[in-house]
């Protein structure tokens, strides 16, 4: 059997960081033992799934080097649930139930007040015919449950190591609602033996619903596939993720400039025994991957680390891929000596407007030394500006001047870019030109 595994987001909203973290796990995975990849739209909640973002998931997938061999959706499989569930009725596996979520809630708390676990008490399997003909008469529709064994369910996860579940303080899950609607834990089994899925790799939140769904696959007929659970991911000093993490959509990060290989570098590694590192493309994370790297570990999330590797991103990247970029923002008639000069500085893309601007634009200098720049004024030299040109002006003011080191540096960069960092004024100096610098010096908007 072909190795085949799956991501299956719903498209009730945009992809996060979370789910990104997953889909590309599993891609890398997958490719790294040259699997097949299969994108699976879990769409059966009607009212919240939506076409756009089912498409800005696929963009945001492809954005990050993800792509797949296969693609199927769960609106369309309807009747291939309602098989499964008839099989798993006929086999006394599934039942009818007709508790609202009140009476549930109701159950559950006195349960809890008499020092009992909040298991389902199967009233539904007492039910008989003529009960089920009352509820009929009356129009209300039953609920589905799927009747757990009190066996110990037990699977070697791929990342977990072995993993044991007493399904006796688990209630029967439901699996189909009143309204016809499956429900993930059987929609999930029903897709996976279909599309003959050999891997499922997900977050550790989904380890009970794995436990139940083991037994499902067994009553359907068929061995369950290899299964593993990632670690879910945490802030930076191991705290919940804050909402603005919690809800980083990758639309968001790419409108902040975020560049998605520095993406995919910092989640490949996160929960792992590696560094932190830089790797281009998609192909390097597919060679260095190993499943086995990964721990059990909260994975730590710090967008320090996403910044620092998108800074590194944009210095790897060269004038023409980086030009291709620029016309996006109207700066196609950027040169490569310019992006050569600025790029190391960029934190991200977006930020080279800044430093066109510098050069060619009109800024608002900074003037907090006025003797300083008055001596600098004095001392500007005549000849044609060049890459020398920084270096032997500030010697000349130093030596004739009390103004030295950082205090000379900052006053003129400031002076002459309105910023106190910035690129090498060296390179600077000779694209700013000479009837600027001076104008600049002076105070005035150039």
């Amino acid at each position: 059997m072909k190795t085949r595994l799956r991501f299956a987001p719903s498209p009730t909203g945009n992809l996060h960081v979370g789910n990104a973290r997953t889909a590309l796990v599993n891609y890398l995975f997958c490719r790294s033992i040259s699997g097949e990849m299969m994108l699976r739209i879990d769409d059966t909640d009607e009212e919240r799934s939506k076409k756009e973002f089912e498409e800005n998931i696929k963009s945001d997938l492809n954005w990050m080097g993800i792509f797949w061999e296969m693609t199927d959706r769960q609106s369309t499989r309807i009747k291939n649930y309602n098989d499964a569930l008839n099989k798993l009725f006929e086999s006394g596996r599934a039942y009818r139930c007709y508790e609202t979520q009140e009476e549930l809630s109701l159950k559950r708390k006195a349960q809890l007040m008499s020092g009992k676990p909040p298991v389902y008490d199967r009233q539904g399997l007492s039910l008989e015919q003529k009960d089920h003909e009352k509820f009929a008469n009356e129009g209300k529709l039953p609920h589905w449950r799927f009747k757990l064994t009190d066996d110990e369910v037990v699977w070697d996860d791929l990342i977990r190591g072995k993993c044991t579940y007493d399904m006796r303080s688990l209630s029967d899950p439901v699996i189909m609602r009143e309204d016809g609607r499956p429900i993930y834990t059987l929609a999930s089994v029903v897709d996976d033996i279909d599309h003959e899925i050999t891997h499922i790799i997900r977050g550790e939140d989904h380890v009970t619903n794995s436990a139940a769904q083991i037994q499902l696959f067994k009553a359907l007929g068929i061995q369950p596939p290899s299964l593993g659970h990632l670690s879910l991911i945490a802030g930076s000093e191991g705290e919940g993720l804050s909402k603005r993490l919690g809800s980083l959509s990758l639309g968001q990060l790419k409108q902040e400039g975020l560049e998605s290989n520095a993406l995919t570098s910092l989640l490949a590694k996160l929960g792992t025994s590696d560094p932190i590192s830089f790797i281009e493309n998609i192909e390097g994370l597919i060679k260095d991957f190993d499943l086995k790297k990964f721990s059990r570990n909260t994975a730590k999330f710090d967008m320090k680390d996403l910044y620092l590797l998108n800074k590194k991103s944009i210095q790897s990247m060269s004038y023409q891929e980086a030009l291709k970029r620029l016309k996006l923002i109207d700066l196609d008639n950027i040169n490569e000596e310019f992006w050569n000069t600025v790029s190391g500085n960029l934190n991200n893309l977006k930020e080279i407007k800044l430093w066109w601007n510098v050069v060619f634009g009109e800024i608002k200098p900074i003037i907090d030394n006025r003797n300083l720049i008055d001596i600098a004024i004095k001392l500007f030299p005549n000849e044609t500006l060049d890459q020398t040109t920084w270096g032997s002006w500030c010697k000349i003011i130093s030596s004739e001047s009390d103004f030295k080191g950082k205090e000379l540096f900052i006053s003129l960069r400031k002076a002459l870019t309105s910023y106190d960092y910035g690129p090498e004024l060296s390179k600077l100096l000779p694209m700013i030109g000479k009837e600027k610098i001076l104008s600049r010096l002076s105070g005035n908007v150039s």
